[in-house]
């Protein structure tokens, strides 16, 4: 069988190939730190339907991720995870020393909002830093095998395909370690289902028509 032809893109990182490297990563990197801010506002539908306002963002930082991957190779895609992960480490003790630090009294409502949006409960911190990892990981192995499996066509099923099965490896362990023990079994249930649906949707719909559109747009610009 014929395998996949090396990407010029992993081994360009100097010039304007690294510059662009340097460019996803700090998108990337940004999507993340911004999907946690964003995950201290939870939105409700009808009544219903209840998740953080970091879901929304969430599915862009894995298009990202396909980027890189499709572009740059799982090893450099990688490397990007693990700096995304200890950034989201280092927000967390710096915001938490932020909380710890005394404010002027004629600024104490400013404080008490600050201090309400950075004290992170132990748990959520676990949760979400245990599913950025396996999920992130496991949608850059899987996009890169896909590719193999594909021989290089059909990107949509790539990004989707590996999304499919990274949002599980990030939903199911970030919900049961947030909230396990302290919502109904009903409710828990529900909770996984709509954050994975509402991923992949969002994936699906936004998150790959902008992956074909980056992607494009960056080999175009290597090429010229």
């Amino acid at each position: 069988m014929n395998k996949v032809s090396e990407n010029p893109f992993k081994n360009r990182t100097a010039g304007t190939g690294g510059t662009l490297l340097m460019v996803v990563t700090a998108l990337f990197v940004t999507l993340y730190l911004v999907s946690n801010i964003m995950a201290v506002k939870v939105i409700g539908l009808a009544g219903l339907f209840y998740f953080d306002a970091g879901t929304i963002t969430f599915p862009f930082a894995y298009m990202l991720g396909d980027v890189l991957t499709e572009l740059w190779g799982f090893r450099t895609a990688k490397r990007v995870i693990w700096l995304t992960f200890f950034c989201n480490i280092l927000l967390v003790v710096c915001t938490q020393v932020g909380v710890w630090l005394p404010s002027p009294d004629h600024l104490v409502e400013t404080a008490s909002a600050y201090n309400h949006v950075f004290t992170y409960v132990p748990r959520i911190v676990i949760a979400s830093l245990v599913g950025f990892l396996l999920g992130e990981l496991s949608n850059a192995w899987l996009m890169e095998r896909i590719k193999q499996w594909t021989r290089g066509r059909r990107l949509w099923v790539r990004t989707i395909g590996s999304s499919a099965i990274a949002y599980l490896f990030d939903t199911v362990p970030f919900v049961l370690i947030a909230f396990l023990g302290t919502v109904t079994t009903d409710e828990l249930l529900l909770m996984l289902a709509f954050q994975y649906c509402s991923k992949l949707l969002i994936e699906s719909l936004f998150g790959t028509p902008m992956a074909y559109a980056v992607i494009r747009g960056l080999t175009k610009w290597l090429d010229r």
